[in-house]
């Protein structure tokens, strides 16, 4: 199976134990399911798409991305834009996050229509999310979906993670709106209820994954933090249980992890039960370690 990623990712400064101290990395959620899936399965062609610009920490940033053994011929340079920045601040354990997004090269990934289906078709399988939607602007945004709805109709398999994230959309509106487009020309969708729940009032995980399936995709698998996972699919629905966590040290990458278990679990042709207890193992071990991209084993989810 051939995987091409798209979105963007971003420097991100996380703070040493010693006041005023700061670590550089890369992380972002497209990019974290990537360097995940990457793990599982270092059999699978794993490709990401984003925007660069020609600058060092753009350098840094192409040199992660091959060092994680991640193709970075696809995408588009930007020679007068950067890398978007975050900065973690932590209070009493507590993580808090600080955006500059405004020169990052990711926003013009859609720039390049030619480039964009020419990536999708040399791919089986597309993964984006609800931010590779939310930092683009209206025209790259259609661009993008258009792309990924020509992709579908070749019959290349898209899954979208909603990942709502407000701050970054024009408003509210547009972002439901922008949220349902995805769904619309996507085969598996990737919610989490919580922020399902608190956007589209959705009263339970059935009633997303409804709505989700009624835009058009085939199917959808509803994260519900600790609680059961809601499933359902052209086979039929079912839950999941999600195992107890004694020590939940950091939950950032929760859902990208389990979503690159998911992605494992197509290549390997498992049945979706069986793909989410893995995703729910996995997710369990990277919530107990800190940081996103947490040091996993390759696994097989063939018996």
């Amino acid at each position: 199976m051939r995987v091409l990623s798209i979105g963007e990712c971003m420097a991100e400064m996380s703070p040493q134990d010693e006041a005023g101290v700061f670590r550089l990395g890369f992380a972002g959620d497209t990019f974290n399911t990537a360097w995940y899936l990457r793990r599982l399965n270092p059999d699978i062609s794993i490709s990401y798409y984003t925007g660069l610009g020609t600058d060092a920490i753009s350098g840094q940033l192409r040199a992660t991305i091959k060092d994680a053994d991640i193709n970075d011929q696809y995408g588009v340079v930007v020679p007068d834009s950067t890398v978007g920045l975050y900065l973690i601040s932590l209070e009493n354990g507590e993580r808090s996050f600080s955006y500059w997004r405004g020169q990052s090269a990711a926003r013009s990934l859609a720039s390049d229509p030619r480039a964009l289906s020419l990536a999708i078709d040399d791919h089986d399988l597309i993964y984006f999310s609800g931010i590779t939607l939310a930092i683009l602007n209206a025209l790259g945004r259609e661009t993008l979906l258009a792309a990924l709805r020509a992709g579908r109709a070749k019959g290349r398999t898209i899954v979208f993670d909603p990942n709502l994230r407000p701050r970054l959309w024009e408003d509210n509106e547009t972002m439901l709106q922008g949220t349902m487009a995805g769904a619309e020309v996507s085969d598996i969708v990737l919610p989490s209820f919580e922020d399902e729940a608190t956007w589209f009032e959705d009263v339970d995980p059935k009633a997303t994954a409804q709505r989700y399936q009624t835009a058009g995709a085939n199917t959808v698998i509803v994260k519900n933090g600790a609680d059961a996972i809601y499933h359902c699919s052209p086979q039929g629905e079912g839950t999941v249980s999600v195992p107890s966590i004694a020590d939940v040290i950091d939950t950032t990458a929760a859902g990208d992890s389990f979503n690159a278990a998911i992605l494992a679990g197509l290549n390997d042709g498992v049945s979706l039960p069986q793909s989410i207890a893995a995703a729910c193992q996995l997710s369990g071990a990277v919530v107990q370690a800190r940081g996103a991209l947490v040091s996993v084993k390759p696994m097989s989810l063939k018996h």
